[in-house]
This record gives structure tokens, sequence and C-alpha cells, in this order.
């Protein structure tokens, strides 16, 4: 009698093909998370700073709760300052992808069209999202405004309120009291402080739903990419 021999079906292929590119160096990543703890600080705290709560009866000297607030805030700041200058170094001494966040290719008509075209995208009129190995045009332009700008316009305005503090000769006012002299009001300060702070949690919620949507929809890697540093495509094969 015959023995009846049948072979395993094959193995089918992978139906998606994954590839990877190093994008993010280790100083820009951590650039980014503790820029972002500085700023989610600085905004809980400048907060109560413009909005004080009230905190019990009595002189200010026994509680100090006020005190502990500015003082995180002032901290946070100075975090902020210095992290800002190392990564401001590390656009000169990093990658490219490093350089995106201080210098926009605004001469190039393709990149102007590719905005665009991202713009589309988010409003879902593309069915197709074009893919980058770093910043989107779009997402370029957008960090460049609400981060770059955005935090040299705190820290300026900042610490030029710090100065008057600090009094005059200190090194705060030797570099930021300028902009008091020029507004010749502390008070419009705060107030172009207070809405440099708006501005920047705008960003933060746009930001983060970008960042999610893109995992989602995009098929390549947002949010783990600032850990890792490697920005992962997915691509469906062809039937």
């Amino acid at each position: 009698m015959a023995t009846q021999t049948t072979n395993p079906p094959p193995t089918p292929p992978s139906a998606v093909r994954q590839t990877s590119v190093y994008v993010y160096e280790a100083p820009v990543r951590l650039w980014h998370w503790v820029n972002a703890l500085a700023i989610v600080t600085l905004m809980v705290t400048g907060y109560f700073i413009g909005t004080p709560p009230v905190v019990g009866t009595g002189e200010a000297y026994n509680h100090f709760f006020f005190g502990y607030i500015r003082f995180t805030h002032f901290s946070a700041a100075m975090i902020l300052t210095v992290a800002f200058a190392g990564r401001m170094y590390w656009a000169v001494v990093g990658n490219h992808h490093a350089k995106q966040l201080f210098v926009l290719p605004l001469w190039r008509a393709q990149w102007w069209r590719e905005i665009f075209t991202e713009i589309r995208w988010y409003l879902f009129l593309e069915s197709k999202p074009k893919k980058y190995h770093g910043h989107n045009p779009l997402a370029q332009l957008a960090m460049f405004m609400f981060i770059t700008l955005g935090t040299l316009w705190m820290i300026v305005t900042g610490w030029a309120l710090y100065a008057e503090g600090a009094g005059e000769g200190s090194w705060p006012d030797f570099f930021f009291g300028w902009l008091r002299g020029y507004v010749h009001n502390s008070q419009t300060i705060h107030t172009l402080h207070h809405l440099g702070m708006w501005w920047i949690v705008i960003f933060m919620i746009i930001h983060i739903y970008v960042a999610i949507r893109e995992d989602i929809m995009s098929r390549q890697s947002i949010v783990s990419t600032m850990i890792s540093g490697h920005r992962t495509f997915k691509d469906d094969d062809p039937d």
C-alpha cells in the first residue's frame, strides 16, 4: 500500500514590511523630555503666580506656600534656559535632523507645496500621507513658530521680569533689563509673558494630538521615535 505524503502549505510572506531609520540623537531626545517637563512645571506654577490661590490665614512667612511656587517656577525657568542653550549648540554639531528646529528652507518652493499637502492630510482631504525621516514641513514650521520662537519669547520676557526683582546692575538686568526700558511698563511684560504661555499651551495640545494621530494613521512611529531615536515605517506589501 502506497504511503501518501502531503507537503505543508508554504508560509505566506509577511503582510507588513518594516524599515527603521535613526533620526534623533540622544541629546535631542533628552532635551525634548527635559524641555517638556520644564514647560509643564512653568505652566502650572505660572498660572498660580498670575492667579494666586488663597492659602490659609495669617502672615505669609507662616506657610510660605506662594514662595515655594515662585521658587519652583524660577528653577524650572533656569533649567529651560540652559537646556535651550544646549539645544542650540547641538543644532550646530548634531546631525541634519537636529537643525530642523532652527533652519527653515523658506527658499524652496517644494517645501511650501508640501506644507499645503500636509494641511490637506491633517484635514482628512488626503488619503495617503507622505513619510519623512524627520519633521514633515508643516511640523517643522509649527515647531519653529511655537517652540523655537515661543521659548525664546518666554526666556526673554521671563528673565526681564526676574531682573526687576534681582535689581539694577545684576546679570539678569544686564542681559534682559533692556526690555523693561523699551516697554516702560512691567505689567505689559507680565501680560506678554502670560500670552506666551497660552501660545505654547495651544501648541502642546495640537502636538500631542497630531503625534498620536500620525502613529495610528500614517503607519510611521512618532511618539516612540522620541524615546528610541529610531523612526519605523510600516508598508503594506502588495497582494
